[in-house]
């Protein structure tokens, strides 16, 4: 098929106007149909060239400051777009912005003046309007009352026989209870939040978070703020580390990484501790005869956690604002552990068994560092299925760290603290490949998963990770063998570890919220893949497969999966001409068998045949009628549509007949509409 773009450029009544670019990947289904033409500009000179649209720029520390304190300076206006009520307000939480200019900004959200737990939302902006909000709960966030029926030191009682039931040692309220809304669950509800100190029964610290229905008194929640892993005890050899000298004194102080401090506790469990220094450069002897031998390896993991986060995905620093953690070494006495606590904003390593190994190498930096990306982020609750992909992301971004490294002494593996050996049998805690290997972790999803403790439950999660990036079956990796299965009984084929930890952080940054469970992770996952790689590509697929093989959601080709979530695609490859600068045309597919609203990420793909695709109009018009803006007319003398865009279709109900309405608004072309499909994911 030949352009006749020569003929245009010498009619000057053949000029195309400039129109907005509506293919940012994402496109908002309103309740009337919007821009009924094209809209006025100079002539272009050139054709619009596309780039990748979603992939997230590096923003410097300055940078995102700026956008964050743009969004904070139009919560009223983003507010009341939104249809908050008039008791509503928007605190930002963190702002991520696309290669084509779409803003990602997480919200927190307050009620009355109270925050509001499980009121965190996600607002994608493209090209100055909303495309998508993707919130932590669906229900409307108001209640009947602020008075409370029962008293904060009832409240405050109740949480500490909690903590005591659960065997807490010396429990203390750590700071006075508050009000809140609870909105993670159900309706909306006046609450109180305690925060239970002490510690716990194996000597962690304890920050155990208690939600008291503010009104019955009845519990509603409870999840420890205290967030726990275990990691390779073996040291990384001989490393360089970044220190800083004063004098003839040096200090374990980072200041190529935001200035990460690495302190001596010297077994106590309290404060900061002491500021590793020494008139040497050279730090420890590879023994736990010197105390400076675990700060070498904390200080070591926690620069090379920095690097990958940087390197990988453009992440400067755990909060993303170039500025460090610090880490705390020797950590009481014989304290098989190691901890993040994101209100000291520290990671605290114990020094294991007998004081003989401590827990201070790459993998445990990688875990733990990764629960304050995850807290800076999508806040995932540390509870239920929430807190399995809470412990799982930690999971897989440590094994990311340690697979980064690449260091001989501790090569990378999908094994989970494997020279620990707490159990004194020489396996692992947990295994990636096949996690119910350790004897309680879930290979798949069930309906009494996110009763599991997080650890366990985080199995489901692990699972599909390894299985996105290596496949199912027998195989050899780095000397260490595997060997997946599938609760499907079908194979799987791996996309590569690189490809897999891009779609679970750009999930993690613009598609998860505190309540996420694993149907909706899919669904976040799926979002990523497609926006990262194409709905149509391999590695979108992949991730299909991937969750369908752990019992959530299809198969790419509609097969398998089961009750974490399911997929189907409707499709009409029959053709429809489109008439030249002519009315509008459709193309029907009636849906049916779907339950219940469309989704928030239904796919809709489109293969156009037509000699100057500028000429073209696209929108999808739902069952209701109402329609959503795929493509504008505007410049661009390229010929046909291949393009797949998500729709945010959950307002109106999945079943009855969607249309696919084109119109060409320039005169001297033709072509048909030739295939178009939905994709329910």
């Amino acid at each position: 098929m030949s352009s006749s773009s020569s003929r245009r450029r010498t009619s000057p009544t053949a000029h195309r106007r400039a129109a907005g670019v509506a293919l940012a990947g994402v496109a908002a289904l309103v309740a009337a149909a919007v821009q009924s033409g094209t809209a006025s500009a100079a002539p272009a000179p050139h054709p619009v060239k596309l780039v990748p649209a979603h992939v997230a720029v590096k923003l410097t520390p300055a940078q995102r400051a700026g956008l964050i304190r743009d969004a904070a300076g139009a919560t009223a206006r983003t507010a009341k777009d939104l249809g908050l009520g008039a008791q509503e307000k928007l605190v930002v939480k963190d702002v991520v912005k696309d290669a084509d200019g779409t803003l990602h900004t997480r919200y927190e959200r307050t009620y009355a003046g109270l925050p509001v737990l499980g009121g965190d939302l996600i607002v994608d902006t493209a090209h100055g309007k909303t495309a998508r909000v993707l919130k932590a709960t669906k229900a409307a966030v108001k209640v009947a009352s602020l008075t409370p029926k029962v008293s904060k030191a009832t409240a405050e009682q109740q949480a500490l026989q909690r903590a005591r039931t659960l065997g807490a040692d010396r429990a203390t309220v750590d700071r006075s209870s508050r009000q809140v809304i609870w909105a993670a669950s159900g309706t909306p509800v006046l609450a109180y939040e305690t925060v239970v100190g002490g510690f716990q029964d194996d000597g962690t610290p304890q920050q155990l978070h208690v939600v008291t229905d503010a009104s019955t008194g009845k519990e509603l929640y409870r999840y420890q703020g205290i967030e726990t892993g275990v990691g390779n005890t073996q040291y990384s050899g001989q490393v360089t580390l970044t220190t800083s000298q004063s004098g003839s004194t040096y200090t374990l102080n980072d200041t190529a990484r935001g200035g990460h401090k690495t302190y001596n506790l010297n077994h106590g469990t309290s404060g900061t501790g002491t500021l590793f220094s020494q008139s040497s450069d050279t730090w420890g002897n590879g023994t736990t005869s010197n105390p400076a031998t675990a700060a070498a390896d904390a200080h070591y993991g926690a620069a090379v956690t920095w690097d990958f986060y940087k390197n990988t995905f453009g992440r400067n620093g755990i909060r993303n604002d170039g500025k460090a953690a610090y880490s705390r070494v020797h950590y009481g006495n014989s304290y098989v552990n190691a901890f993040w606590d994101d209100s000291c904003f520290c990671m605290t390593y114990g020094d294991g068994s007998g004081n003989a190994d401590p827990l201070t190498s790459l993998d445990v930096a990688g875990h733990e560092m990764s629960h304050g990306v995850t807290s800076a982020t999508a806040g995932l609750n540390y509870s239920g299925e929430s807190g399995g992909l809470n412990e799982a992301t930690s999971d897989i971004f440590g094994t990311g760290v340690e697979f980064y490294a690449n260091n001989a002494t501790d090569k990378g593996d999908y094994l989970i603290g494997e020279k620990i050996d707490i159990n004194g049998d020489g396996t692992p805690l947990r295994y990636m490949d096949k996690p119910s290997k350790d004897g309680a972790s879930a290979d798949s999803w069930s309906s009494s998963v996110g009763s599991k403790d997080v650890h366990y439950s985080s199995g489901v999660a692990n699972h599909f990770f390894y299985l996105l990036s290596e496949g199912s079956g027998a195989k050899v990796i780095n000397g260490v063998s595997y060997n997946s299965p599938t609760s499907d009984g079908l194979p799987v084929t791996g996309i590569g570890r690189d490809k897999a930890l891009q779609i679970w952080y750009r999930a993690l940054t613009t598609k998860f919220t505190s309540t996420t469970n694993y149907a909706a992770a899919r669904t976040g996952t799926l979002a990523a893949a497609g926006e990262l790689y194409g709905t149509t590509s391999a590695e979108y697929k992949a991730v299909q497969d991937a969750w369908a093989a752990v019992n959530v959601g299809s198969r790419s080709d509609g097969g398998g999966g089961g009750g974490g979530g399911g997929g189907s695609t409707f499709e009409n490859s029959a053709d429809v001409q489109i008439p030249d600068y002519g009315s509008a045309v459709t193309s029907p597919i009636t849906v049916t068998g779907r339950s219940g609203n469309a989704p928030s990420n239904l796919q809709v793909s489109v293969d156009i045949v037509h000699s100057w695709s500028g000429d073209l109009q696209i929108d999808l018009v739902a069952p209701n009628g109402a329609t959503a803006r795929l493509k504008n007319s505007g410049y661009d003398p390229t010929p046909d549509v291949h393009q797949t865009w998500t729709v945010d279709a959950s307002s109106v109900a999945a079943n009855g007949t969607w249309k696919l309405r084109v119109q060409d608004l320039g005169p001297g072309d033709t072509g048909y509409i030739d295939d178009w499909k939905l994709t329910f994911p």
